[in-house]
């Protein structure tokens, strides 16, 4: 049955009151003189009035309160998330106090999200950005080393292989560049898989230092592992993947390290967990910039510049298989002082 209306319930309240007020004139006619029956009709009007409006009143409060207690009562459904857990709805309490309680919850949530729905947005924008500057950077190098050939520096011997090595160069960076992006929509996709085993890490990082001794060469950097650290560190994990992160943190040491500096590499029992920290001996990171470090395309002013020829992504692929193994990595550093970075994996048992 559909409910009544408080303009329903008002007029039928109001009409049964009519009718008594009618019966009980009628019936004063009858058993009062005249003068007493205009008093008693004045006195029967107003009690009238009175009761009328506190019944009017009633009426459409309860009407009101039924409104607010189902109202509530599906705010309460849709925060349990179960229909189920409707059964929980408890009648003994202050209805219309719960209910605001809870708009105000919903109203701070939808703020929240909204919020994050903005930061997400401004970094989506941020990113498109980024990525279309790191690719056209290379792009347009190219482009102006082959413009320049094909009007005429191809048939000059001193400038052509010259130009051609840049643009070759170039095409190295920019599919590098393909690469890691490549890289971070595979760590991120829902149907990525670990493929994990028990390994040593200090095996792992000396075949990583034997891998890159070319490069640290250029920059006359030596490797070595930190004094008192010896035996095996097994852990479990997808060995490919740490290895990648080796290789990032690693070459970013010999990047940014101190020319003809060191960089150490140590292993640390935690228990459930072997720690593995990569240091340089270079100019360090500013405090301002280590909250932002692990962020894609985000470069240190100087010490993180693409002279170096890094593509802005190394420790975003990094951050992301640390976490797609459940662990954590941190930086420590300071200007003048290096730079540490360390990162956790489980224990082998």
């Amino acid at each position: 049955m559909k409910n009544p209306t408080p303009r329903e319930v008002a007029l039928s309240v109001a009409s049964r009151i009519t009718a008594i007020i009618v019966l009980l004139i009628i019936l004063t006619k009858f058993f009062f003189s005249p003068e007493i029956y205009w008093g008693h009709i004045a006195a029967i009007a107003l009690l009238s009035f009175v009761i009328s409006f506190l019944i009017v009143l009633s009426a459409i409060q309860q009407f009101i309160y039924r409104k607010i207690k189902l109202i509530y009562k599906k705010i309460s459904t849709i925060k349990l998330g179960d229909i189920e857990k409707v059964k929980q709805f408890r009648s003994d309490i202050d209805v219309i106090s719960e209910a605001d309680e809870q708009v105000n919850e919903w109203l701070d949530s939808s703020n929240r999200e909204i919020e994050k729905l903005k930061i997400e947005e401004a970094y989506r924008k941020e990113y498109l950005g980024n990525v279309a500057h790191e690719l056209k950077t290379p792009l347009f190098t190219i482009q102006g080393y082959v413009e320049t050939l094909i009007d005429g520096a191809l048939d000059d011997p001193n400038v052509n292989m010259k130009y051609l090595s840049k643009a070759k160069k170039n095409i190295k960076r920019l599919n590098k560049i393909i690469d890691d992006l490549d890289t971070i929509n595979v760590l991120e996709a829902e149907t990525f898989k670990l493929d994990s085993e028990v390994f040593d890490m200090h095996t792992l990082t000396e075949e990583v230092f034997e891998e890159l001794e070319v490069k640290a060469k250029e920059f006359n950097i030596s490797f070595q592992i930190k004094e008192g650290i010896e035996g095996k560190f097994m852990v479990y994990g997808d060995v490919e993947k740490v290895r990648q992160v080796l290789i990032n943190l690693i070459e970013n040491s010999i990047k940014y390290g101190k020319p003809s500096g060191t960089t150490a590499v140590g292993f640390y029992d935690m228990e459930k967990y072997i720690l593995t920290e990569v240091s340089d001996d270079g100019k360090g990171i500013a405090e301002e910039d280590i909250p932002r470090l692990f962020e894609r395309f985000y470069r240190v002013e100087k010490s993180r510049s693409r002279a170096r020829g890094g593509t802005g992504l190394g420790l975003a692929i990094v951050k992301h298989i640390i976490e797609a193994h459940r662990q954590s990595i941190n930086v420590r550093s300071k200007l003048g002082f290096g730079s540490t970075f360390g990162f956790t994996m489980q224990k082998a048992v």
